[in-house]
């Protein structure tokens, strides 16, 4: 199905150079002079290269449609992540770089979305939060203007965040599996 390049978001898969391409991050750019274009990062499905590749907006795109199918992760098989249908309880085998950043955010039992292709898996869907325990902060710094009040801290999956003065080290946060972003103080 073709589409216009604008309208190209991440996690779709498409079609170029006779290759199918997963989409991983998307850009739109307005230079001062000229017409805008679309700056987007892709995987090759196949090979799993990354690349960059630039569209005018007005340039059409084939993408391809996918099918969605639920899966529970159960666990890791050397560098293969194992999940489960929880219908037909049959598993599914697919390289750990398929999840791409989001790997670090994997959780047991946690539900998935994979995305098929003619029956072959092409992405995989985290859902949009996770909640995590803070395990170090850096110290809140007296004085500090109330625009800049996010302090670094390390998640217990070794991701790093940015969390306002008032969480500690020891506290369990909601976080964005999508880039790893502060939501709020978990609710336990």
């Amino acid at each position: 199905m073709k589409q216009q390049a604008n309208l190209i978001r991440a996690g779709q898969v498409i079609e170029h150079d006779g290759r199918r391409w997963t989409v991983l991050k998307q850009q739109i750019i307005t230079p001062g002079k000229g017409g805008a274009f679309i700056q987007v990062e892709m995987r090759d499905l196949n090979t799993g290269n990354k690349t960059n590749e630039r569209w005018r907006t007005a340039d059409s795109v084939e993408r391809l449609l996918t099918e969605d199918k639920d899966y529970i992760y159960s666990y890791m098989d050397g560098d293969n992540v194992v999940l489960m249908d929880p219908e037909t309880f049959e598993q599914l085998i697919l390289p750990k770089d398929i999840f791409g950043d989001q790997f670090a955010f994997l959780q047991d039992n946690m539900p998935l979305n994979v995305k098929l292709v003619e029956g072959d898996p092409v992405g995989v869907e985290l859902p949009p939060h996770v909640t995590l325990e803070i395990t170090e902060a850096d110290p809140v710094v007296k004085g500090q203007t109330a625009s800049s009040s996010y302090k670094p801290a390390v998640l217990s999956n070794g991701v790093k965040t940015l969390v306002p003065p008032f969480i500690e080290s020891g506290e369990r946060v909601v976080v964005r599996t999508e880039d790893g972003s502060y939501v709020e103080r978990a609710k336990d």
